[in-house]
């Protein structure tokens, strides 16, 4: 064994609630409600419903210990098949955390996971979910770092979260260390390294890989507790990769990650930022606005540039996205799923609507996202945003009122303000010693009454 996955596995087994720093603690409770919002959100999407059923017809489990109701649903099937399915749902609403270093996504498949295991092992504290949250999110991040930093493709992010579940299943299950060192083999091996430029391109319901991402980092884990084999993963223990895993325990990354206000790709939220700043600013309506130039990196700039036929290219577009905020100062489920992807009013904004790649933005992706937008009004007047950071992340961080606001707007359509409430005031109450995961248990596996 290495001395990083030492160090690694000191992490998964050795860290307490009370080695979290404060702020990592509150910052592991607003990612754990801001990603179960977007989970209900998703519940009722075909996508999610498609990944439930199939885990009912795939995923079902042979053992009571290996049994887990899925989420919002209640059926129950394998652990791995809860989680698959609960992450796929997520994935398939894209308005869940991420990182930017990563390019990619942690908490869909670490809220899934946790969720899915509790099933499985006796109830625990809010404070340990919060530090086994923690654990997925700063495991998983490094997994990508270092995949990113040793390969030229760029992949999904469930090439590398998978770790992150693995690890989370050691610990909650009690694996040995050499099993940890198993099952993060396992996982990065089998986890779907699928290339993410090619969805960006023909957007469906592949996402991010996160389903599957899940779904292996489980099996996974199981497969070492039953003595598979499988080690090591390089993306931990070659040694190419250990300056990604020297600040472990030290830096959080759980305090980094940026929070989406539009359940659209987050390539496309600067220019989408860009612009609803101009039209607060200068008290516009979508009326008076006759052109939008939209300057922005490379990888937005690839982004769907047509009028979007389903929710996963809506969720994938650039110009469409802009055209929705412009005509409704907000984006919502319903602006990319049913009618809302044949709104006349969007499709003739969207008409006015060009985009063009600036270098300048394009060197600092992926440590930032950044854009800017001119507006030719309808009098003639040109107004320019100047370059303006996607709103949710570091550089623009939201509030914990701006974090639960988002969470009861995606929760409560589904669930109703009683239970979302009561969902919101578990997951937030996690920071206090006397609370436990059962306390959110109650209320996250029936299906909704509605």
């Amino acid at each position: 064994m290495t001395a990083t996955f030492d160090r690694a596995a000191d992490f998964t087994f050795g860290l307490t609630p009370g080695d979290l720093p404060e702020t990592t603690r509150q910052a592991a409770a607003l990612m754990f409600l801001d990603t179960l919002g977007i989970t209900i959100g998703a519940t009722p999407m075909e996508a999610g419903r498609i990944a439930r059923e199939t885990a009912v017809a795939l995923y079902g489990c042979g053992e009571d210990s290996y049994a887990a109701r899925m989420l919002f649903d209640g059926r129950k099937v394998s652990v791995a098949g809860a989680a698959y399915a609960a992450a796929t749902a997520t994935d398939n609403l894209d308005g869940h955390d991420g990182y930017y270093p990563t390019k990619g996504h942690i908490g869909v498949v670490v809220i899934p996971a946790i969720a899915a295991l509790a099933e499985t092992v006796p109830d625990f504290s809010g404070p340990e979910a919060l530090a086994i949250t923690t654990l997925g999110y700063e495991l998983a991040g490094r997994a990508a770092l270092s995949l990113h930093a040793t390969v030229s493709d760029y992949h999904t992010s469930g090439a590398w979260n998978a770790l992150g579940v693995a690890a989370m299943a050691a610990r909650m299950r009690g694996l040995s260390r050499t099993q940890l060192r198993e099952a993060l083999g396992i996982a990065e091996f089998h986890g779907p390294r699928s290339q993410m430029m090619r969805e960006i391109a023909k957007p469906s319901m592949l996402h991010d890989g996160s389903g599957w991402g899940a779904m292996v980092g489980m099996s996974a884990a199981v497969l070492a507790e039953k003595g598979f084999t499988g080690a090591p993963a390089i993306t931990l223990e070659e040694d190419r990769v250990a300056e990604h895993w020297e600040d472990l325990g030290s830096f959080w990354q759980m305090e980094h990650q940026y929070v989406k206000p539009y359940p659209i790709c987050r390539w496309a939220h600067a220019p989408i930022d860009a612009l609803r700043q101009v039209m607060l600013q200068h008290d516009l309506s979508h009326e008076q606005l006759a052109r939008i130039r939209i300057n922005t990196f490379h990888e937005s700039a690839c982004l769907y540039p047509g009028m979007p036929s389903t929710t996963s290219q809506a969720q994938y577009s650039l110009g469409f996205a802009v055209a929705v905020q412009a005509a409704y100062g907000r984006i919502g489920v319903g602006h990319i799923s049913g009618a809302g992807l044949a709104d006349p009013l969007v499709a003739s904004i969207h008409e006015r609507i060009s985009v063009s790649e600036a270098a300048r933005h394009s060197v600092r992706f992926p440590a930032c996202r950044v854009a800017d937008v001119v507006v030719t009004l309808t009098d003639g007047r040109v107004i320019e945003s100047g370059d303006v950071h996607a709103r949710g992340g570091p550089e623009a961080p939201f509030s914990q009122e701006s974090v639960v606001g988002k969470f009861m707007e995606f929760a409560a359509p589904s669930l109703g303000d009683a239970r979302a409430g009561e969902i919101r005031d578990a997951v937030l109450g996690f920071t206090s010693g006397d609370s436990s995961f059962s306390d959110l248990g109650r209320l996250i596996y029936d299906a909704p009454e509605h």
